[in-house]
């Protein structure tokens, strides 16, 4: 699996933060990674992007970028709004290729959920998986409202031919409520994928040291981590 590509079922679910978790969690096990983000809006020139945001939380990546947009806007609207040239999914597979020849693993992740569009065609994160061959993570939410986009999301992965690994929920809430602890079951069931991992809510603010040494026990072996889902599903159910 040298390019793992990472979207979510929308804005403000995790991505970064298990774009993250996955990068500490191959480099703990000796792999080089690189981390692509395909378009970064809401930034500006000098502001850290989510890139940046990886390296900071899981250590020794290589963090790029193929273009950035000043206005949080999907990178279709926000390249419009600027002025600037939109950017196409071929652009993003060849920059994701060519860090796949220097690197071990190169993560892909992409901006809001998979059909947010990069340009005035419609290309799409689902485009630039298709171009690369690669699977694509999901990155869901925890509680009410998650079964329909999650299931939503990976029906169109498997209308397009692309590999659905598994699921990682973004944000694990410290007191679940009754929705989030049936979920658990659930979400593999819509998803007709595992779920390959639970990132506890707020790990973003651990300091990076506690990230990284945390980090492989939020996502499952298919992920290089030792987290169980069996034990988790048992621990935390109704």
């Amino acid at each position: 699996m040298p390019v793992l590509v990472i979207t979510g079922t929308g804005t403000e679910i995790g991505k970064t933060v298990v774009t993250a978790a996955v990068a500490a969690t191959a480099l703990a096990g000796g792999r080089s990674v690189a981390v692509l983000k395909a378009a970064q809006t809401g930034v500006g020139p000098d502001e850290a992007g989510d890139a940046r945001e990886v390296a900071r939380l899981a250590g020794a990546v290589t963090a790029a970028e193929v273009a950035r947009f000043p206005e949080p806007l999907a990178p279709g609207t926000a390249a419009r709004r600027a002025g600037r040239a939109p950017v196409r999914p071929a652009e993003v597979a060849e920059a994701a290729d060519k860090l796949a020849t220097e690197h071990d693993l190169v993560l892909v992740e992409g901006a809001g959920g998979l059909l947010v569009r990069f340009d005035e065609d419609g290309g799409t994160l689902a485009d630039v998986a298709a171009l690369l061959g690669a699977p694509v993570l999901l990155v869901t939410a925890a509680g009410l409202g998650t079964l329909n986009t999650t299931e939503l999301t990976a029906r169109e992965l498997r209308s397009r031919g692309l590999d659905l690994p598994g699921v990682v929920i973004g944000s694990w809430p410290g007191a679940p409520d009754l929705a989030a602890r049936c979920n658990l079951a659930d979400l593999p069931e819509v998803s007709g994928a595992p779920l390959l991992g639970a990132v506890p809510a707020g790990a973003g603010g651990l300091p990076p040291a506690a990230f990284r040494s945390a980090a492989p026990g939020w996502l499952a072996p298919r992920l290089d981590g030792t987290w169980d889902a069996a034990a988790f599903g048992a621990r935390e159910a109704p």
